[in-house]
């Protein structure tokens, strides 16, 4: 048995009652929360709070870190991914991957929403650290082409799901990479492979991405035709991209909409009015590094909708950190406080990914991962994350 208390407790919700302590099991149950320290008490000179959920991440591109260049904008990136994420050996992407896993592990982090195209990271899974949602992408503009796209994506579906359990959870769904790579068809075909399945979309991550459904002009274009992929039969709607894609999906799913960093107010207002469990998941640091802006997170605040955190890849990011995120939203909106940060880090995060029931709060009977946050107010020190259990 443990018993900790410090200076403040956020129990993945908001702020406890100053003096209250937490009773866990040897393995990190929570088994009680007193409103009093108690004889024995650990005390912890700054915050305790559960294990931050990392809702977005590509391990897989781990090997990638440092390959391009910063604020390239988004067409340019991506025609990087694929043209060097094969320009590696297997042991180098094994090795740069783990240390990736590695790093979220030292930076609290207690459960990951994993993009996955190949089945690379079956290995990091196997190590039952960490919960994992594994997002088996989903890739294909063409009509004809999206049985056999979907086919491929059904094959890493399967190795994944095959995986052993162990302690931690193990999930995984197929979902579209994005608007301007998956067919209306194919959308359809993994909207019906799980019906009520977490889905997770790189969603209005550049402003070229809403011009090609308004009127199929802009950057996008130029993408598709250096893949080769075939974009001729494509009729532009006179829409943002979300209020185009999302009617080709059924409403029950748990959407995980990610990156937002042209989404608007209709946007929003639309996606929770089609689908009740819509998350929004920022990656500040990733934003920043490909195009040098954020979201407009007051908009996403004022429509009191769910946000969480990911950090996208080590191929758009320094550092797997979602404390690091976190210091840059507070940064650039220093108005926004240290309680709802830190939820947005941690509870927010569970709901995303339909863990809620065993991760995000400090709450009896769930084995949160509680960390330490040293320093998180103080303006002479850089914050330290510290496990706990």
């Amino acid at each position: 048995m443990l018993l900790i208390t410090a200076d403040k407790i956020h129990d993945g919700n908001g702020w406890l009652p100053h003096g209250t302590s937490i009773e866990l099991s040897d393995d990190g149950t929570v088994i009680a929360i007193h409103d009093r320290p108690l004889p024995d008490t650990e005390y912890y000179k700054g915050i305790l709070a559960p294990g931050f959920v990392n809702t977005h991440c590509h391990l897989e591109l781990s090997h990638m870190k440092g390959v391009s260049a910063e604020g390239t904008g988004l067409i340019p990136f991506l025609k990087n991914i694929p043209q060097y994420r094969n320009t590696f050996t297997e042991e180098e992407k094994k090795i740069a991957r783990h240390r990736a896993f590695e790093e979220l592990l030292l930076n609290g982090v207690i459960a990951v929403g994993d993009i996955s195209n190949t089945t690379d990271t079956t290995d990091l899974r196997r190590q039952d650290k960490m919960h994992f949602h594994t997002f088996v992408e989903s890739l294909g503009f063409t009509h004809a082409g999206a049985e056999k796209a979907f086919g491929y994506a059904v094959q890493v579906y399967n190795t994944f799901a095959a995986q052993q359990k162990g302690e931690k959870q193990l999930r995984q769904s197929i979902v579209p990479h994005a608007p301007y790579s998956v067919s209306s068809a194919l959308f359809g075909l993994l909207s019906e492979h799980q019906p009520d399945s977490v889905l997770s979309i790189h969603n209005q991550e550049s402003e070229e991405e809403n011009k090609f459904y308004l009127t199929k002009e802009g950057r996008v274009t130029e993408l598709l035709d250096l893949m080769g992929i075939d974009h001729s039969t494509f009729v532009p709607t006179g829409k943002n991209s979300i209020e185009s894609y999302l009617p080709w999906m059924s409403s029950q799913h748990n959407y995980i909409f990610v990156h937002n960093t042209n989404t608007t107010l209709q946007d929003i207002q639309f996606a929770s009015t089609y689908a009740a469990n819509s998350h929004w998941c920022l990656c500040p640091n990733a934003n920043l590094y490909i195009e040098n802006r954020l979201p407009d997170i007051e908009v996403f605040m004022s429509q009191g909708v769910n946000v969480c955190i990911g950090t996208d890849s080590l191929a758009s990011n320094h550092r797997l950190s979602i404390m690091a995120e976190l210091l840059t939203i507070k940064k650039n909106y220093p108005n926004i406080s240290w309680e709802i940060l830190l939820r947005w880090g941690t509870i927010n995060g569970a709901k995303a990914l339909k863990m809620q029931d065993v991760i995000g709060s400090i709450t009896v009977g769930k084995k949160p991962g509680i960390i330490y946050l040293k320093g998180l107010e103080s303006a002479d020190e850089s914050p330290e994350v510290v496990r706990v259990v």
